[in-house]
């Protein structure tokens, strides 16, 4: 995470981001955006998503209150309704997070088991890189060894073919 100027919660909420950024414990956080593999997953797990469960909520990098001072976007996540808030402030069902060349694992990890401590029952983390996918739970990273990734019921399943198909 790189060090930066305190800012208000209120600045932060106000304020427009190109790149959108996070908000964590009163310092505006960069995040890795913007390259082609990342984009390309980004995209097909969302119409892979949306043309198998209609009756989930698919959203991309939507602020979300995560814990008290925390803001987070992740790359996706999904709800089983819709919050009808400018701001995501309850526990999504599924988080995915991609990861970007850049971005360093022990951050990564601070924001997995972030997403746990809120509450979020199903984290995944997709490597375009190595073409895996793994799981969070119980504060450790598990490959998927099968060719496909699911959640706990309901399940919502995406087979690796479909996440890797783009690349």
């Amino acid at each position: 995470m790189s060090a930066g100027v305190l800012v208000t919660l209120e600045e932060y909420l106000n304020t427009a981001y190109s790149p959108d950024r996070e908000y964590v414990d009163g310092v505006i956080v960069e995040r890795n955006v913007g390259e082609g593999p990342h984009s390309r997953i980004q995209v097909d797990l969302v119409l892979a998503l949306g043309r198998r469960y209609s009756d989930v909520f698919i959203w991309t990098e939507w602020r979300m209150h995560s814990a008290t001072g925390r803001y987070r976007i992740p790359d996706l996540c999904v709800t089983l309704q819709n919050p009808g808030t400018l701001v995501l402030e309850e526990c999504p069902f599924l988080i995915v997070e991609i990861l970007s060349r850049r971005d360093a694992m022990s951050e990564v990890l601070e924001k997995l088991e972030e997403y746990a401590s809120f509450g979020v029952p199903n984290i995944w983390l997709i490597d375009p890189w190595r073409r895996k996918a793994l799981t969070f739970a119980a504060h450790r990273l598990e490959e998927v060894s099968g060719d496909a990734i699911s959640t706990g019921p309901p399940v919502i399943e995406v087979t690796l073919a479909e996440i890797f198909r783009g690349l």
